[in-house]
């Protein structure tokens, strides 16, 4: 009899094709979250579970006691109550590498709509604002030659320096809890802590993984040792800033401008005061946001869950989980 697998958002036709193969499947088929009541029944049976952004705590896998794998459409995983997983040998998986360079595409889009005041000057065309005579007041900064920093030099990290160094002309600054050797070789990057960073970067990208120790780790402090010139983006969570501090040093000219992709809740609100400041640029998290690039993720997932129910090695087990293999549970 084939496993049952409990899919919480719709995926592609032949990717859906792929796992009902393999395994009995059940697919929420709306976009929005799946109810408690509907969990409730789909899990009670499910052995593994395709997901994105879902909750899985131990109230969630209360509901799925017969729940072997967990395959998460996404390269983040604080969604996912890691120890609680291992507790319950659990295997989980997710889809790093695949992402990387459409990722860094849209930070550098930030970094650029930022400086330039793209969306800002969009707006003033259309509002018929335009009319002869200088323009000094339209001005933005230049990207080419600027400093870089990268707090987080993960592969996305890496990809968005090597846009910065070999199309930009950047000098690549980077905080990271280990050194990138092969990264400084190639692109010049400079390893130095997060206090030099941000004293000295004109552009500052934000790329860690949401966890205890980088929640909240820009705050105003953080703010006040950046140039007032300079621009932050973040596309990494929003919960690794303090929205507020993010808030008072732009209105307050502490920082030039933001680009952001995440935000502490989402969707934010149109009432937030992000969303009223001129010198924002905001987007509803779609980093990854590409068609090819979204099926790529779900195939990848897809291929990982069969992998995992079927007692084979998956190839991209959470970090922390990757004693369960050593173990044979599963794969």
């Amino acid at each position: 009899m084939k496993p049952k697998v409990f899919i919480t958002k719709p995926i592609p036709k032949d990717v859906l094709d792929y796992i009902s193969r393999h395994a009995s499947v059940d697919v929420w088929e709306s976009e929005g979250p799946v109810p408690e009541q509907v969990l409730r029944g789909k899990l009670s049976e499910a052995e593994g579970l395709l997901t994105s952004g879902l909750r899985v705590d131990g109230r969630l896998l209360d509901l799925a006691p017969r729940l072997r794998v967990v395959s998460s459409i996404s390269v983040g995983y604080n969604h996912l109550d890691v120890a609680e997983l291992a507790r319950r040998r659990i295997m989980a998986t997710h889809t790093p590498g695949v992402l990387d360079e459409t990722v860094a595409d849209l930070i550098f889009g930030l970094i650029l709509a930022a400086a330039r005041r793209i969306p800002e000057l969009d707006h003033y065309v259309r509002a018929g604002r335009w009319k002869a005579g200088s323009q000094e007041h339209l001005f933005g900064i230049d990207v080419h030659h600027a400093v870089l920093g990268i707090v987080g030099m993960g592969r996305i990290g890496e990809a968005v320096a090597r846009r910065a160094k070999f199309g930009f002309g950047m000098e690549i600054l980077y905080a990271n809890r280990t050194r990138k050797p092969e990264a400084e070789a190639e692109l010049g990057a400079r390893h130095c802590d997060l206090n030099e960073l941000l004293e000295l970067a004109d552009y500052m990208v934000l790329m860690v993984p949401l966890t205890e120790q980088t929640r909240q780790m820009i705050g105003a402090e953080q703010f006040a040792r950046m140039k007032p010139t300079a621009v932050f983006v973040n596309a990494s969570r929003g919960q690794t800033v303090d929205e507020q501090a993010l808030v008072e040093a732009l209105r307050n000219g502490t920082i030039r401008s933001a680009g952001l992709d995440v935000f502490a809740e989402e969707p934010i609100s149109g009432d937030h005061p992000l969303v009223s400041l001129p010198n924002t640029v905001l987007v509803p998290h779609i980093g990854s946001a590409t068609a090819k690039t979204r099926y790529d993720m779900a195939k990848l997932a897809a291929q990982d869950l069969v992998a995992a129910l079927q007692g084979r090695r998956p190839a991209h087990p959470l970090p922390e989980l990757r004693s369960l293999l050593e173990d044979n549970l599963p794969g």
